[in-house]
């Protein structure tokens, strides 16, 4: 699955039941009229209100969780279901065989917002017994059928006739709302099973090591698109209803529930054949298919390369890629069924930009490694979840690389995952990239930018350190012996270790089971033509380096080059102590040495102040490369953050990248003068940060201009994207003078604006506009034909700043006119917009939150929300006033969300605190002449 974590393009699960009535649950439901609706499902029950683990304070802790036991297994699931789609039910008829592995009564199943009508048993050859009761554990989603007798030792024959609901949760077996060419509202159902949401489809042994096959039939009207993970091999009249058609897949391959999927609805599609003979399609809405050729290309490139990458063949005949209205997660990995946000995988030639484009390629090769790397082999529980999300979020880049390498996507990388990994994980509150996780309830915690960005950070150094042969043999090795089984983290290093020779398993869990990272210490002395250097290592804190006695340690693996070659390693080393002094030969006085090249290694460096001096002019004159440029800058910035530098040193070495070309390295740039500007909102010195920021940007901007040149690229579209941005919102005159001509004529209909520039002109227009202008942006919304350009408008309606018209931003974000997923794109915008905009989203969040936690319960959507709202504040007071509103307000999925943002709030009072009067010293002193 991908969600979206605000990498690249930002940005970003729900619940409802059917069952047993609210009295019947535990009292520990019934807390508050938020949980009440919550039946049958619930994880909002004591094992989930109350989080434990590194949590403070006295909350209970969660009770043990007992997996599925192993009496009884299944070996083929036969289901057949029939969806309503008008009064948003469905039936289902289960036969599956089973093998019973011991006598017993009663046979233990996941079950959730499910209704059972009749269940029976029938051993092979024997008579059927029909089951006596059905008993639903709610709280652990779990029913047990009860049988008068034993079932003994054997294959058989389970029935189970049942009920359940068409939800509009977008999780389980969902309805989701979208338009015909009529403007008429119709809905298709569909389905989003990772983590454990399956058995709200039918009853099933929903644990990712109870692997199955699978017979999938579909009761559906003629005049829809029904899809599943396999081919269609029959699609008869179905007898009871002339309307409707029995739609028979083939049987899927050995695999596990959570990938299991299905797709009713009203779509066209674009197919093409793999170069290794693989049907691929793309299913867009109706009327849209146009909007399917670029993902469709992108997959046809995309299987071939890791066909070949692994070196094992794609186990299914077919590849269906489609876009879901209502989708929660970016993308979902579904063996041969892959779902998609409409923004995830729908590029218009016209009207989508570049940074779409670059999106749609990640996620599609996201998606389709997992249909090896998780589908073919599939973790053995959700402690090793990281593995999956973590690979696939590498691979995903060297995918691209090979299908687009003008895209400079590895430098990309290293500030859309890497720097934010880093980030994260130097907080007291990060936890490690393997979680232990219990009830399945824990799971949606762990997807977050540890699995993901670190996951993906650390393979990237593994890569590096192992080299890519080996890598290559021991992934091939890996996938063969686990193919359509399961397996854990060990097991990769096993097959990693045989392939190169390497201490693989040693170095790697000091990465995986340890949280944090090290700050590397260095320090350099000239002998003759040699260069000493030495190298220690301790944890490095978001509040400051590790002092304390207990210092962990890693095993990390250190690249060093010098200037004669600033690409290339001129020595390698493993530093498996806390100190180790080596020695440089060759390597004469006037050369400098630098750290990590190509910024691979996971760590923060600190260089001693003779070493940096004589760094910096590498910048300027750009003989370091753009990685390690943005490296060297990023790890300056979170050094001041932590107080171990002055941030001072950091503007001065900013104003250093007044002739830097690279979109990735303005990316990182803008980034954290995003973060320093938020910061200084509270102080009365905001303008001058301002001021600042178009001092830097404006030279890059008029070079740029405001129109695509001949020859010009990728990269170039989407530098003047951000850098016209970011003069826009900073002020500067003649670019918000451009931007309202421009707007002028493109909302007159006289000069269309190009999709590159649609982000940038609607911000500027936005933060320096009245009613008039939300007014006629709100009506591009409604005309908009395209989700990417509604979201393109939704990120950007909070940058408003009168205060009444940043009320009616908030208002809309809970109107129909947003798609419940979106609703957290609004609502972070007008907090991420200025300190009155922070103010006014965390009351709204708080006012409506009821509304707010019924639409998201427990998913990963309520954490994005939490985060976004309320991570740019910087006073002690507002840290204690959030922890207590989530104390008497339980969102158990993001209690380590709302701990990271106390904490994070926390650390900005400090730096605030230590540094605003150096830092309005030093802009007070630079001030010129006023620029534009």
């Amino acid at each position: 699955m991908l969600l979206l974590l605000g990498r690249r393009v930002p940005l970003s699960l729900y619940r409802l039941t059917t069952g047993c009535p609210a009295s019947s649950l535990p009292s520990s439901v019934l807390i508050s009229s938020a949980l009440i609706k919550l039946t049958a499902i619930t994880r909002v029950t004591h094992s989930t209100v109350f989080v434990s683990g590194q949590n403070t304070g006295t909350m209970p802790e969660r009770r043990p969780f007992v997996r599925l036991p192993a009496d009884v297994y299944p070996v083929n699931y036969g289901l057949c279901l029939k969806p309503d789609l008008i009064d948003f039910t469905f039936e289902g008829k289960l036969e599956a065989v089973v093998e019973v592995t011991q006598a017993t009564n009663q046979i233990v199943m996941n079950c959730a917002d499910i209704d059972i009508i009749t269940a029976s048993f029938a051993p092979q050859g024997g008579e059927e017994i029909n089951a006596t009761g059905f008993n639903y554990q709610n709280e652990d989603e779990k029913v047990t059928l009860s049988f008068p007798s034993a079932l003994q030792k054997g294959a058989g024959t389970l029935k189970v006739d049942f009920v359940g609901e068409l939800n509009d949760k977008m999780k389980g077996f969902y309805r989701s709302k979208y338009s015909n060419a009529a403007g008429e509202s119709r809905y298709a159902a569909v389905t989003q099973f990772e983590a454990t949401d399956a058995r709200r489809a039918f009853p099933c042994w929903d644990e990712p090591a109870i692997k199955a096959t699978f017979d999938i039939t579909l009761i559906v009207p003629k005049d829809r698109v029904a899809l599943s993970n396999m081919n269609v091999i029959e699609r008869n009249p179905y007898l009871e209803d002339e309307n409707l058609v029995e739609v028979r897949f083939a049987t899927t391959p050995i695999m596990s529930t959570y990938l299991v999927a299905f797709v009713i609805g009203e779509y066209d599609f674009v197919e093409a054949q793999s170069s290794d003979g693989i049907t691929v399609r793309v299913y867009t809405p109706v009327g849209k298919s146009e909007q399917g050729k670029f993902a469709l290309e992108v997959a046809t490139k995309t299987l071939p390369f890791y066909n070949d990458y692994f070196n094992v063949p794609y186990p299914l005949p077919k590849i269906d890629l489609i876009a879901i209205a209502d989708f929660a997660a970016g993308a979902m990995e579904n063996w041969g069924l892959v779902t998609y946000r409409e923004t995830a995988l729908l590029i218009d030639p016209k009207n989508s930009c570049s940074s779409s484009r670059q999106w749609v390629a990640l996620v599609v090769g996201h998606e389709l490694a997992h249909q090896w790397f998780g589908n073919l082999v599939t973790m053995e529980w959700w402690t090793h979840l990281w593995l999956n999300e973590g690979f696939a979020s590498w691979i995903e880049y060297l995918c691209v690389d090979h299908c687009f390498p003008e895209y400079d996507i590895w430098t990309q990388f290293v500030s859309a995952d890497y720097t934010r990994a880093l980030d994260l994980d130097a907080l007291d509150s990060s936890h490690p990239i393997e979680v232990n996780v219990g009830h399945p309830s824990e799971v949606d915690e762990i997807f977050d930018a540890i699995s993901y960005s670190k996951g993906a950070s650390v393979i990237r150094m593994l890569h590096d350190y192992t080299g890519d042969e080996d890598f290559r043999k021991g992934m091939n090795a890996y996938l063969l012996k686990f193919q359509h089984k399961n397996a854990c983290t060990e097991d990769l290093w096993d097959c990693l270790e045989q392939a190169s020779g390497k201490p693989i398993a040693e170095v790697m869990s000091s990465w995986t089971k340890q949280m944090g990272f090290p700050i590397i210490e260095v320090e350099e002395e000239q002998q003759g033509d040699d260069r000493i250097v030495k190298l220690s290592q301790k944890k490095f804190c978001a509040s400051g380096p590790h002092n304390g006695e207990d210092c962990p340690s890693w095993m990390v693996p250190i690249s060093i080059c010098t200037s004669e070659d600033p690409t290339c390693s001129k020595l390698k080393v493993l530093l498996d102590r806390a100190e180790t002094t080596i020695t440089l030969s060759g390597v004469p006085t006037e050369q400098w040495i630098k750290i990590n090249p190509g910024t691979v290694g996971f760590y923060r460096i600190q260089y001693s102040s003779s070493m940096l001096e004589r760094l910096l002019p590498g910048v300027r004159d750009l003989s370091l490369q753009p990685v390690d440029r943005l490296g060297l800058q990023n790890d300056l910035f979170s050094l001041s953050r932590a107080g171990m530098i002055s941030t001072v040193q950091v503007l001065t070495l900013m104003e250093a990248f007044v002739n830097e070309p690279n979109y990735t390295v303005w990316s990182d740039l803008s980034c954290n003068l995003g973060v320093l500007s938020s910061l200084l909102s509270h102080t009365d010195f905001h303008e001058d940060i301002q001021e600042f920021i178009r001092d830097l940007f404006t030279p890059i901007g008029l070079e740029l201009g405001w129109d695509c040149k001949p020859g010009e690229g990728h990269l170039d579209a989407l530098l003047r994207s951000l850098v016209l941005g970011k003069l826009g919102k900073a002020g500067h005159k003649p670019t918000l003078e451009e931007a309202r001509r421009r707007f002028r004529d493109h909302v007159e209909g006289k000069q269309v604006l190009p999709a590159d520039l649609r982000s940038p002109v609607y911000l500027t227009v936005l933060k320096h506009g009245d009613s008039a202008t939300l007014e006629t942006m709100m009506k591009l919304h409604k005309l908009a034909d395209m989700q990417e350009e509604r979201n393109r408008i939704e990120r950007v309606l909070g940058a408003i700043s009168a205060p009444d018209l940043i009320q009616k931003v908030l208002t809309f974000a809970l109107s129909e006119e947003v798609r419940p997923q979106d609703t957290v794109l609004v609502i972070g915008g007008v907090a991420d917009s200025s300190k009155q905009g922070r103010k006014a989203a965390w009351k709204f969040v708080k006012d409506n939150w009821e509304e707010l936690y019924n639409r998201y319960q427990g998913g990963f959507l309520i954490s994005r929300l939490i985060k976004l709202t309320v991570n740019g504040f910087a006073i002690d007071k507002m840290a204690a006033e959030i922890k207590s509103f989530f104390e008497s307000h339980p969102a158990p999925s993001a209690e380590r969300t709302v701990e990271q943002c106390c904490e994070n709030i926390l650390l900005n009072a400090a730096w605030l605190k230590r540094d605003a009067d150096d830092i309005s010293q030093y802009l007070l002193k630079r001030k010129g002449p006023p620029t534009g």
